[in-house]
């Protein structure tokens, strides 16, 4: 009996994931608030910087709301999804986060499994527990995929359903095959390698704590770059940019995705 109920646990499961998969395919962007209910002002503690950030890594079109939207987007805003992060209740001394995705009628299509931490600090609480949430979004293998119009839908089951006539019955079945959709796979520009013998001087950046983060600078001097804790050691998040600075070995990386190209280059950066 055991056996048969976690069995049936098991496929109901992957039955929910599937349809879940499903629905979140057939949206084209993800749109992120400026600012969420549980948090005064805009950008609290960079919170909605990370989600667009990491829906975009996941690979999800992901924009923040008060960006320029595409052309097909401006058009029909049911082409996207909204994102909603919330606080959840409950739980001793633990930050709880939840991510939800909403239609244009504002239905929820998708939840995420709940992020959590006992991280006291709320800046590397809300980050540490948002990124947990992620997990769920990063395993769905997201891949865009339109829905088909209710006429060819209609048409398409008409010609199912209909059966062959007698006289017919020496005329070729012909079934066309629906075309694939070519996946567009990200270039990724490397500037400097860290790999690479190079003459080229380097210019030092120096870093600069300031609240939640460093101020980068350079020689002159002159702000190059703000740059935030991310919870996770030797990694940080640029400010006002899809970006990140982490360290590879010896060096410190800068790497940035404008949608369609990574571009990584090697910073000189002391602390």
């Amino acid at each position: 009996m055991n056996k048969l109920l976690f069995l049936f646990v098991i496929v109901f499961i992957c039955n929910f994931n599937a349809y879940s998969q499903k629905n979140i395919n057939n949206y084209k962007y993800i749109i992120v608030p400026t600012s969420f209910d549980f948090l005064k002002g805009k950008d609290k503690f960079q919170l909605n910087s990370l989600t667009e950030f990491l829906f975009n890594k996941y690979g999800y079109t992901a924009i923040m709301q008060d960006e320029t939207l595409p052309e097909d987007l401006n058009g029909n805003r049911c082409l996207a999804l909204y994102a909603n992060v919330h606080k959840l209740k409950g739980g001793l001394l633990k930050t709880k986060i939840q991510i939800d995705l909403l239609d244009c009628n504002e239905q929820l299509v998708h939840s995420s499994r709940i992020g959590e931490t006992r991280e006291k600090n709320y800046s590397k609480a809300y980050n540490l527990a948002l990124r947990d949430a992620f997990v769920t979004y990063q395993g769905l293998s997201y891949t865009y995929q339109p829905i088909k119009s209710s006429v060819n839908s209609q048409n398409n089951q008409i010609d199912i359903k209909q059966p062959v006539s007698e006289k017919d019955d020496s005329k070729p079945v012909v079934v066309v095959a629906a075309i694939p959709q070519k996946k567009v796979e990200s270039e990724v520009v490397m500037t400097s390698s860290p790999t690479t013998n190079t003459n080229e001087i380097i210019e030092v950046l120096y870093a600069q704590p300031i609240d939640n983060g460093f101020q980068i600078i350079d020689t002159t001097p002159k702000k190059v770059m703000i740059l935030y804790y991310s919870g996770i050691p030797d990694t940080f998040i640029v400010k006002d940019r899809d970006a990140i600075v982490y360290k590879k070995g010896d060096l410190w990386i800068l790497s940035e995705n404008n949608g369609s190209t990574l571009k990584e280059e090697v910073v000189n950066l002391k602390f």
